[in-house]
């Protein structure tokens, strides 16, 4: 397991940009940690990193939202409002995980039950606090 210390919000952006560097069409990114500790802050590097510009925001309400030209698209998908798997199959939402048409990222991804798709490779990534702004972030793989 990698971890990296993140002392701002700029420096977890950083980090998300250096991974959106390495991410490939069919990557998942599953991001775990309480409200504000930088999640979508660090999507918003994952999308620099991918190449993408624009403003990007939680997909809370909407669950998904799509950014990004056809040959370099990035899923956002946010579990939050989500209470089970149920209601993940119920939005359609598994077949993110499969998506070989761009890199999914998924907020809230301890949501995302045992009973789904696992997915192929990837990243699960722990947001935790150290203090109000210093995070620690633990990268663990998926597959191989």
């Amino acid at each position: 397991m990698v971890t990296h210390i993140s002392k701002t919000p700029d420096q977890t952006c950083k980090l998300g940009e250096i991974l959106g560097r390495t991410l490939r069409k069919g990557d998942v990114v599953g991001l775990i940690g309480d409200l504000g500790f930088g999640k979508t802050q660090f999507v918003k590097g994952i999308a620099l990193g991918l190449g993408i510009q624009g403003r990007i925001h939680s997909p809370t309400f909407t669950l998904v939202n799509e950014y990004g030209p056809e040959e370099n698209k990035l899923f956002h998908l946010d579990l939050y409002r989500l209470e089970n798997e149920d209601q993940i199959l119920s939005a359609g939402l598994e077949q993110y995980v499969f998506n070989v048409e761009g890199v999914t990222v998924i907020e809230w991804f301890e949501r995302w039950g045992s009973a789904l798709p696992t997915p192929e490779h990837g990243w699960i990534i722990r947001f935790d606090a150290i203090s109000e702004f210093e995070r620690v972030l633990s990268y663990e793989a998926i597959g191989a």
